[in-house]
């Protein structure tokens, strides 16, 4: 039965908030991200160990993302969601166990072949990397230390999506601060006492794994207080557990198809001239502080709203929730766009220029920013979509658009990296999300019928209008305030960026005021009860 539809805004109102709470936990893990990039810039550079360990961890964290950002969470979420909602929770959290069993089971097995073929691994992903023979050691070497982090890893993912489908964010959205704080610490301790770049860089992959450890010990009290109890005598299989096999095999594929396209785009700028791996790098993580705040927050946020919404034939309020998320990640992405593509060259100075990090590689980085930063809003909305399809339950569709996005990346990349060298790749990128998007949507207004895309692309018309008047502000300021006469190093570059960043949201949020965009009233509507509470 359909539940009432009074009930739609009070749904909107839980993703909204949701995403709120991961979006604020994410900001502060992203932070610790980027002060992590910024010792690893100072500390490395652009030179031999900073690619090697960039190419070394390409993989273990593509299975990270997979399994947090992708597969296992999508696959198991509407599943676990649909057992408890029929009532009987003590076998929802039988297949919560079982499943954290078969999971260590598996990836155990993963991580041995992985290490015991990290030669072969490297060679296909990084070929440019054969000589100097010496580099190809390091990364085989690295690699090897590393690759046992995706144990750890795809428990606390599985983790995370038992806590996010009983509704607790906070816990699991905190946790990825904890690798950046172990990876920053290990660096920092070895660095003491050894001025050897390859001692640095090995024990910075060790404080890969002691972060791996650390964060699924902060998710095991919480789970334990929700019922999973880890002593519970079940055996590795339950029966709901062929659905999840079934919807995670196809989701491995087509819900990662913004990570195998980075991971085409290194395997590619291997074979470009050195730096070039460590400027996709940098300009990618770059593009995931707002991707994760905003695009990943909403998805994490919105699966557990569609997946009830499925489970009881609700498909009119699929509709007003995925149009509302659709709507509240474009307005939220699209002026992060436009920052990063006006700001983007101060940005990059102001976080990694230092040490080894030089003028000229702050500008090749710059560049690749430029060339990500035009698919922000596209690499967010595929994360909407493709969450609506799980919801449903359909893994055929975002792997019949993955592929053919993969395939337009692949060729967009080899096409263009002759004449854009390391920003024709990630142009590629760029341009094959959106392929994906269209195709995605094309194919889900099949699924779900009419839905409001009127709404959304008014919306999306408002908020651009909106950014539009941020990027007049800010670029206006910029030349009043001279820039990039400003020294690197010192507080006057962070002041004012900072500046910058304060005028063109109070811009952007004047504009939003005056021209009645849903998504800011919903936001300052729960702002205003929080502040009531308080």
């Amino acid at each position: 039965m359909s539940p009432p539809v009074h009930s739609r805004p009070d749904e909107n109102h839980s993703v909204t908030r949701a995403a709120g709470i991961v979006g604020l936990a994410t900001l502060l893990s992203r932070i610790f991200g980027y002060v992590r990039d910024m010792v690893l810039a100072s500390f490395f550079g652009a030179g031999m160990a900073a690619d090697a360990f960039i190419a070394a961890f390409r993989l273990p964290n593509l299975l990270r993302r997979l399994f947090g950002e992708g597969s296992l969470s999508l696959a198991f979420v509407p599943v676990f969601t649909q057992a408890i909602a029929t009532g009987d929770r003590d076998d929802a959290m039988r297949l919560a166990v079982s499943s954290l069993k078969l999971l260590l089971v598996c990836l155990s097995i993963v991580a041995i072949i992985g290490v015991a073929a990290a030669p072969l691994i490297i060679q296909a992903v990084a070929p440019g990397f054969a000589q100097p023979p010496e580099k190809m050691a390091l990364t085989v070497t690295l690699t090897r230390i590393m690759f046992p982090y995706v144990i750890f890893i795809g428990l606390v993912a599985l983790c995370m999506g038992i806590l996010n489908a009983v509704g607790h964010f906070a816990a699991p959205a905190i946790a990825p601060l904890l690798l950046n704080l172990a990876m920053i610490g290990v660096l920092f301790t070895v660095s003491r006492w050894s001025d050897s770049q390859t001692v640095r860089v090995l024990g910075l992959a060790a404080g890969v794994m002691l972060g791996g450890f650390l964060q699924l010990t902060l998710q095991l009290p919480f789970l334990i207080r929700q019922g999973v109890h880890f002593w519970r005598r079940s055996g590795i299989w339950h029966p709901r557990m062929r659905t999840i096999g079934l919807l995670m095999l196809p989701t491995i594929f087509g819900a990662a198809v913004y990570q195998i396209n980075i991971l085409v785009g290194t395997l590619l700028a291997s074979l470009l001239p050195e730096g070039s791996v460590s400027y996709l790098y940098y300009a990618d993580r770059l593009v995931q502080f707002p991707l994760g705040i905003f695009g990943q927050a909403a998805a994490t946020a919105v699966l557990p709203s569609l997946s009830r919404q499925a489970a009881s034939k609700d498909f009119s309020g699929m509709g007003d929730t995925f149009c509302h998320a659709m709507s509240l990640v474009l307005f939220l992405t699209i002026p992060a766009m436009a920052g990063l593509i006006i700001l983007r060259e101060p940005i990059v100075t102001m976080l990694f220029q230092r040490g080894g990090f030089d003028g000229l590689t702050t500008q090749l980085t710059s560049d690749a920013l430029l060339y990500y930063a035009v698919g922000l809003w596209a690499f967010a909305a595929v994360r909407i979509v493709v969450s609506t399809f799980y919801a449903l339950q359909d893994t055929r569709t975002p792997v019949i658009s993955a592929t053919a996005a993969i395939a337009v990346n692949i060729l967009l990349g080899m096409a263009l990296m002759g004449p854009l060298l390391h920003n024709g790749l990630a142009l590629a990128t760029a341009l094959s999300s959106m392929v994906n998007l269209v195709l995605l949507v094309y194919m889900l207004r099949k699924r779900l019928g009419a839905i409001r895309w009127h709404t959304i692309l008014a919306s999306c018309l408002k908020t651009t209008a909106a950014s539009a008047a941020m990027a007049g502000c800010v670029s206006l300021l910029w030349r009043l305030v001279d820039i990039d006469a400003l020294p690197v190093g010192g507080i006057q570059l962070p002041v004012a960026i900072g500046m910058l960043i304060g005028v063109g949201i109070i811009a952007f949020c004047g504009v939003a005021v005056i021209l009645k965009i849903p998504e800011w009233e919903m936001v300052m509507g729960i702002v205003r009860r929080r502040l009531r509470r308080s």
